[in-house]
C-alpha cells in the first residue's frame, strides 16, 4: 500500500535567506483535507572526517535553538544548485582547515521529516591534508579530534545527539568495518 497527499493550496508565511515557511492545504487518501506547515531549506552537507590516526574531526558550536553548545561533524548549507560533494569539500576546509583526498557518500539524512524538507548529504572524508581554518563571517566554532571508536560510543550512549552526526558516524563505522 502506498500513501499520498495532494497539495490543494499553498500560502507562503515567511521567505528568508536560509528557508521558506508555508502552510499548505492537502487532500488525504480518504478525500478529507488537512493542513501542513512546512519549512523548505536548500539542504546541507555533513562530513565524517577520519585522520591517519583513526580520529574523527568534530566541531563544537553554540546552537541558539537549543541554548547550548553541540558536538557535531563539520557541516554546512548548500547554496542553490550547488553540487553536494563540492560543498562537502568547502565546508570541511572552512571549518577545520583540512581537505580530503577521498570523499565517499554515506547517503542522506532527513533531519526532521514531519515539517522540514531539508536533505543533508553525508560524506566520509579520508586522506586528509592539513590547512588553515577559514570560518564564515559570524561563524564561531572550534574543532577537535576524538578517537573514532569513542565517538561511536558517545553516539550510542546519547552523548552526541545531532542527527546528522549520529547517522554519519554510525554509517561510517559500517563502511570502515567492511574495508
Amino acid at each position: 500500500m502506498s500513501f499520498y497527499e495532494k497539495t490543494l493550496t499553498r500560502e507562503d508565511k515567511f521567505i528568508g535567506k536560509i528557508f521558506t515557511a508555508h502552510r499548505d492545504t492537502v487532500e488525504l487518501d480518504d478525500g478529507t483535507t488537512a493542513f501542513r506547515e512546512i519549512v523548505d531549506h536548500h539542504g546541507g552537507v555533513g562530513i565524517v572526517a577520519i585522520d591517519e590516526g583513526g580520529n574523527v574531526l568534530l566541531v563544537r558550536q553554540y546552537r541558539y535553538a537549543y541554548a547550548k553548545e553541540l558536538v557535531e561533524i563539520p557541516a554546512g548549507k548548500l547554496e542553490p544548485g550547488e553540487d553536494p560533494i563540492e560543498a562537502a569539500g568547502r565546508e570541511l576546509s572552512e571549518e577545520t582547515g583540512y581537505s580530503a583526498g577521498s570523499l565517499i557518500s554515506l547517503g542522506i539524512d532527513y533531519p526532521t521529516p514531519g515539517y522540514v524538507g531539508e536533505i543533508i548529504h553525508i560524506y566520509l572524508a579520508t586522506d586528509l591534508r592539513a590547512g588553515e581554518q577559514h570560518l564564515d563571517k559570524g561563524e564561531f566554532l572550534s574543532y577537535e579530534r576524538l578517537p573514532f571508536d569513542e565517538a561511536v560510543e558517545m553516539c550510542l550512549r546519547g552523548e552526541i545527539n545531532d542527527s546528522k552526526t549520529v547517522m554519519g558516524i554510525l554509517r561510517a563505522k559500517r563502511v570502515l568495518a567492511n574495508d
